[in-house]
């Protein structure tokens, strides 16, 4: 089995040199306590968030601001124009149509309905003159329906 002995280096165990505090409690800090209390802020500057922004202009020259604001003005009013003639242009493409569209989708709608009823109409009739033929046919006798008899006279 093996036994751990700890050895202690004499470097940890000096005195380190300088001003040697009267209280060695002062250095102390708990870990389990608070993290911060108001006590240890600072105090508070009277400089707003505005003031703050505003010193921020001086990083830059003068003319280095000129020049980065009208391009970022003129970008801006290029933007602001694009999206403004976009949705004047959208607006116009919706109202066309919802205007013509919606009538002409009726209108082919209702179109279709009449083309549907004429195919009824077609097929009913159909029906109807196969159904008069049958019945002419099965009524003579013959089963041919074509007034010959049964195809076996004369023979």
């Amino acid at each position: 089995m093996v036994k751990l002995e700890e050895v202690e280096d004499d470097h940890f165990t000096q005195e380190q040199p300088g001003p040697k505090p009267e209280n060695d409690d002062d250095f102390y800090t708990d870990t389990d306590s608070e993290i911060s209390s108001d006590d240890d802020l600072p105090p508070a500057s009277d400089e707003t968030l505005t003031d703050r922004l505003l010193a921020l202009r001086d990083i830059l020259p003068p003319a280095q601001r000129r020049y980065l604001t009208s391009t970022l003005s003129t970008a801006s009013s290029w933007a602001k124009s694009g999206l403004m003639f976009s949705g004047k242009g959208l607006w116009a493409v919706s109202t066309s149509v919802v205007f013509l569209g919606v009538p002409w989708v009726l209108a082919w709608m209702e179109e279709q309905g009449i083309v549907e009823m004429e195919k009824e109409a077609k097929m009913a009739q159909s029906a109807n003159e196969v159904s008069l033929f049958l019945s002419v046919r099965w009524s003579s006798g013959d089963g041919r329906g074509d007034g010959r008899g049964d195809g076996m006279e004369g023979g």
